[in-house]
């Protein structure tokens, strides 16, 4: 049993940055379920948004978001976090990030549904830089533990202490791959950064590691979720063999990048007349609508008339993975599709990053602030990440110390060691592709409830085979994607309307007023 002052499940920008705000005051102890450098916040590329030039105004970047969002952002959570922009990049300038500059200044570059320039970036691996600068004084900080390839198996609530205290979260139980053993984590505090849940879907631009792990504790636990149907599809992955998940950044288009034809017709005017510096929703609706009107696997991106000086300069990491795949960025056009992106729901949670269940915070993807409301826009999620990293820190700081309890040890004397786990892997695989297929860009109330059905039936013989054999890694991942799965299904067959990330084809039209949809644990769907 391991014992600290708070816990923090996740090492990406939102979980190293309340841990860096805490560790002077607090013993802090990071899990990351593979190695630290694994997560999302490290495959980010375009960069961090926030109001740093002039001509540009924290009114301007709000009502881009709020559009960006369909206006079902919450506007005391978008401004919050907004206006702290500049603080964020100017802590992460001080934590040793090398942001590009240009004559002194940082520079920055535009993207989709942003009306000004205003994104702060290291040339396209952001979130690279980002990550290995706070990895490093992570590592540097005596206070902080972090451990690596531990897979969180479920919240430690009252009903795992001793004392039946109730309701509250003391850490939470974690399989240590090295060993297969469950470990017990005990902290006054827990701060949930897991992420989103990329993995529930065929296609993603998310690293494995995205199985929406904290969100299906949080539920489990007792924690509200709320809008959990707008998962975001990125417009632009690569289209490759080789490389399923590998991101064209927003930039690109935001730096002149035109979408094509494979006729070398231009599409984009046609569907909306920002073209191609529309919001991620408005071009991935287009994009997958003339693949399917033109019976294509994929369409193309072309910034070659920018120049090979200029493509090297500003997207070396773009440039050189297309070149290794055989593909002269320079010369000719990206063939890129739509991949699931960003999960804009999550655990509900204040201005301060609190959750339903005392002792338990989340930040970063996991969490639902209020912030992206039906879609997120570009380049918003790492500024939030650091913006309520921080206020969750500044939250835990301000609350008295709590004495630990006595924690029952994690309990496997009537489990075996499973003997059929290729059940696993084709559930796993029936679930993404039924995902994709019923759950996609374009939705249908048929194709959600087959979904909702199939996933019940999944879920029944997952929870079986949890119940009866020893967990290992996959089988905590599918158990928890199965229920993130739920709640997605759930969520957007609530939703009679057409806003953001959801379309449906049985409501195309867009409801007012808008409101969030909030899902409750022990509450039918029909009353959340």
């Amino acid at each position: 049993m391991q014992r600290s002052d708070v816990l923090i499940i996740g090492g990406g920008l939102a979980g190293l940055s309340a841990a860096l705000h805490l560790a002077d005051q607090h013993s802090v102890t990071v899990l990351a379920k593979r190695e630290l450098e694994i997560s999302s916040s490290q495959w980010a590329q375009g960069g961090i948004a926030a109001v740093l030039a002039g001509g540009d105004s924290f009114d301007s970047h709000v009502q881009d978001t709020l559009v960006a969002g369909a206006m079902l952002n919450d506007l005391p959570a978008t401004r919050f976090v907004i206006e702290r922009g500049p603080a964020a990049i100017d802590w992460l300038r001080r934590q040793g990030v090398p942001f590009d500059t240009e004559h002194g200044q940082l520079h920055l570059t535009r993207e989709g549904g942003h009306s000004q320039r205003r994104i702060a970036h290291v040339a396209d691996f952001t979130g690279a830089a980002i990550q290995r600068a706070l990895l490093e004084r992570a590592r540097a900080h005596p206070r902080i533990t972090l451990l690596e390839n531990h897979v969180a198996v479920d919240l430690i609530t009252g009903r795992h202490v001793a004392d039946g205290r109730q309701p509250r979260c003391w850490g939470v139980y974690a399989l240590d791959l090295a060993s297969s053993r469950v470990r017990t984590f005990v902290a006054a505090h827990t701060v949930l950064a897991t992420g989103g849940a990329g993995k529930v879907y065929r296609y993603t631009t998310n690293p494995d590691t995205a199985s929406g792990d904290g969100v299906a504790m949080a539920w489990r636990a007792g924690c509200r979720v709320a809008n959990m149907e707008f998962i975001q599809f990125h417009p632009t992955c690569l289209y490759h063999p080789q490389a399923k998940n590998f991101l064209i950044s927003e930039a690109v288009r935001g730096e002149g990048g035109v979408l094509l034809l494979p006729d070398g017709s231009r599409f984009m005017p046609a569907h909306d007349p920002r073209a191609e510096l529309a919001p991620r929703d408005v071009v991935a609706r287009a994009i997958d609508f003339e693949m399917k009107r033109h019976g294509l696997d994929c369409v193309h991106l072309d910034i070659s008339a920018r120049g090979e000086e200029f493509i090297r300069q500003h997207f070396p990491t773009i440039h050189q993975r297309c070149l290794e795949l055989g593909i002269d960025i320079a010369r000719q056009p990206i063939p890129v599709v739509p991949a699931v992106h960003f999960t804009c729901g999550g655990v509900l949670t204040d201005l301060a990053g609190r959750t339903d269940l005392q002792g338990l915070h989340a930040v970063g993807e996991v969490a639902c602030t209020g912030l992206h409301g039906a879609n997120r826009l570009a380049s918003n999620s790492l500024l939030e990440c650091v913006v309520f990293g921080t206020a969750a820190a500044r939250s835990i700081a301000e609350q008295p110390a709590q004495p630990l309890p006595e924690v029952r040890p994690w309990d496997e004397s009537r489990v075996g060691d499973a003997d059929e786990l290729v059940v696993i892997s084709h559930n796993w695989d029936e679930l993404r592709r039924m995902m994709w297929n019923y759950v996609g860009i374009v939705r249908t109330d048929k194709r959600l409830e087959r979904a909702a059905h199939r996933i019940a039936l999944l879920q029944a013989e997952v929870q079986e085979f949890y119940a009866n054999f020893r967990v290992n890694r996959d089988l905590l991942e599918l158990r928890n994607l199965l229920q993130v799965a739920e709640l997605i299904v759930r969520s957007a067959r609530l939703r009679h309307e057409s806003r953001g990330l959801h379309y449906s084809a049985d409501w195309p039209r867009t409801a007012a007023p808008a409101a969030p949809t909030i899902l409750v644990p022990g509450v039918p769907a029909e009353h959340s």
